[in-house]
């Protein structure tokens, strides 16, 4: 069985203001807006990034989950890890054995999903995917979160790729421990952090170093050329530190 970073979410109060900086500074363009979403009382982007995707949502009215998530974190920031796998049911049946409880879960003709609270996992929301039909186990395969021709929106010109999401938290060596039992995937100190090594990709889990709560901090960005990167980081106004950007609540790191 294998498990891959497919995509991670962000949550942001103002989802145009997000939009715009992840085209000016990453070069991204939107491939996709689920109307299912309203139901939650949000609106989203979808953005490929190489073969893999961010997402942003913000709400729409008050009293919902995404809206209380910026209220508990203080501000925009990283909301879920959303997993590729090729065999779901197993992996259902992990979770079930682990006593971890499911916050949202659907079965359709080319999907299912499985999202996993937040309180039983530590550190963010931790989501458990499979594509189904022609092509789901391809790299640059279909994704039913992203529409029926994500791949039209794919921009390689500034990032191609997501290399690692950065979870911090209050305990990162037990929230790392946590998720690795779920994935059935070890785990291994590298320097403060904790690696979970995925296919492509890896999690890693930090100490809280920035004043908030935990949750998903930060991403690795592969990039072939980061001055163009940085130099539309600083224009846009974003803080850059090194090779660092800070950009919709979140550390972008460019790799």
């Amino acid at each position: 069985m294998w498990l891959r970073l497919r995509q991670v979410a962000l949550v942001a109060s103002d989802l145009e203001r997000a939009r715009g900086l992840f085209e000016q500074v990453c070069g991204l363009a939107v491939c996709h807006r689920d109307p299912a979403v309203a139901e939650f009382g949000l609106h989203n982007i979808l953005l490929p990034v190489g073969d893999q995707f961010i997402e942003v949502v913000a709400p729409t009215r008050d009293g919902t989950a995404a809206g209380r998530y910026l209220e508990r974190r203080g501000g925009d920031g990283g909301y879920m890890v959303i997993t590729q796998c090729d065999d779901h049911a197993p992996r259902r049946a992990r979770v079930d054995a682990l006593g971890v409880r499911v916050v949202h879960a659907f079965a359709s003709a080319d999907f299912r999903n499985l999202q996993l609270h937040p309180r039983d996992t530590g550190g963010s929301f931790f989501e458990i995917d499979q594509q189904l039909g022609a092509g789901a186990d391809a790299r640059d395969g279909p994704w039913f979160p992203a529409g029926p021709d994500w791949q039209r929106a794919r921009r390689l010109d500034r990032v191609q790729g997501i290399a690692a999401a950065e979870i911090q938290a209050d305990d990162p060596q037990a929230v790392a421990a946590r998720w690795a039992a779920i994935a059935e995937l070890p785990c291994a100190a590298v320097g403060p952090a904790w690696v979970i090594a995925l296919d492509g990709a890896e999690l890693r889990f930090v100490p809280i170093r920035d004043g908030r709560p935990e949750g998903l901090g930060g991403l690795d960005l592969r990039c072939a050329e980061p001055a163009p990167v940085l130099a539309a980081a600083r224009a846009a106004g974003c803080a850059v530190d090194g090779a660092t950007i800070a950009l919709a609540g979140m550390r972008l790191r460019l790799v």
